[in-house]
């Protein structure tokens, strides 16, 4: 949904907008926002309006992952059960990286063009830092591992399961890598 209350005609064109973007996302097309105009069948002002820079448009198609992502981690500081919880969210995390193709650019990005990114981006990295203390006061994970060491791992499995699995088997591919990693960082 935009970020906030809008007449009816320009929420149903910002809708239209992020759902252009959000097909030519999942087709691997970069966004020009000219050419979601022509695509959305729209004057290109009326994309500028909504979304003054590409990067706002993919942010736009990124939140409801990346929202469903933050719910899931508040969900996971609730079990009682540290190393379950790390697990739990770390196999969201990987499954949200390889089946929306909008989700490792904007989470790679050094700045946010929204400020709803920044926030969500925020409580991500906080919830993982406390998902990932938890595990290690637990005793369940290797009492070296950081938050920083997190990252590029997800990221190299994202990347390893999108180059090396088939599409349609993406996803247990990257279950399956970070079986192999989790089995890795926890203590027998």
């Amino acid at each position: 949904m935009p970020p906030a209350p809008l007449r009816k005609d320009a929420a149903r064109n910002w809708e239209r907008i992020v759902a252009v973007a959000r097909d030519l996302v999942d087709e691997g097309t970069p966004l020009q926002l000219n050419d979601i105009a022509r695509r959305a069948r729209m004057g290109v002002g009326t994309v500028y309006r909504h979304f003054p820079t590409a990067e706002a448009l993919l942010e736009a198609v990124a939140t409801p992952s990346l929202e469903a992502l933050a719910a899931h981690g508040e969900q996971a500081l609730a079990d009682d059960d540290p190393g379950r919880a790390l697990a739990d969210f770390l196999t969201r995390t990987i499954e949200a990286q390889v089946t929306d193709a909008a989700l490792s650019t904007v989470t790679a990005a050094p700045t946010d063009a929204l400020p709803r990114t920044t926030e969500l981006k925020r409580t991500l990295s906080s919830v993982g830092r406390e998902l990932l203390r938890r595990a290690r006061d637990a005793e369940v994970v290797r009492p070296d591992l950081t938050p920083e060491d997190l990252v590029p791992l997800m990221c190299g499995i994202a990347y390893a399961a999108n180059v090396h699995g088939a599409p349609a088997a993406r996803v247990e591919t990257a279950r399956r890598y970070l079986t192999a990693l989790l089995e890795g960082l926890y203590i027998r």
